[in-house]
């Protein structure tokens, strides 16, 4: 018996009512996981990327922050979701602090979103999210968070 794929019908109908589909967030990513995202992240994909307007990508960056990062980073990036995995509190990076490792290196943080981190991070590439979307919240992370706020 062949097993069912309910994620593509799911993806199917989101579409055509017009929604966007993303996947809920997933629990902590496994070490092999992180080495498959890790072995499927190809950060040409990057390159042709346009925004009409620079605008354009923080507006599209914060939904995507608002459904991927906001439950464990906090509305505002600072690191305070409180989102509780396998019983415990997550304590995430905030993007606000002045040593955040990221915060000169648009691409190293467009490879975290796509590969996760072993036991915290989920990998975004692989758990649904588009180029253009890990794209657009580097953006929004970088720019809208850091900087303006």
């Amino acid at each position: 018996m062949r097993p069912r794929r309910i994620w593509p019908a799911l993806t199917m109908v989101a579409v055509a009512c017009g929604e966007e589909s993303v996947p809920e967030q997933a629990g902590p990513t496994s070490a092999d996981s992180v080495v498959m995202a890790a072995g499927m992240y190809d950060p040409a994909s990057f390159d042709s990327i346009q925004w009409e307007t620079p605008e354009a990508a923080l507006e599209r960056g914060s939904i995507v922050f608002s459904f991927s990062c906001a439950r464990c980073h906090g509305p505002e990036g600072a690191g305070d979701g409180g989102f509780v995995s396998q019983g415990d509190t997550l304590h995430p990076p905030s993007f606000r602090a002045e040593d955040w490792g990221f915060a000169e290196d648009p691409d190293s943080l467009r490879a975290k979103v796509f590969t996760g981190a072993e036991g915290g991070m989920p990998h975004w590439g692989l758990e649904g999210l588009r180029y253009r979307d890990i794209d657009a919240v580097t953006t929004y992370i970088l720019d809208g968070l850091r900087e303006g706020g």
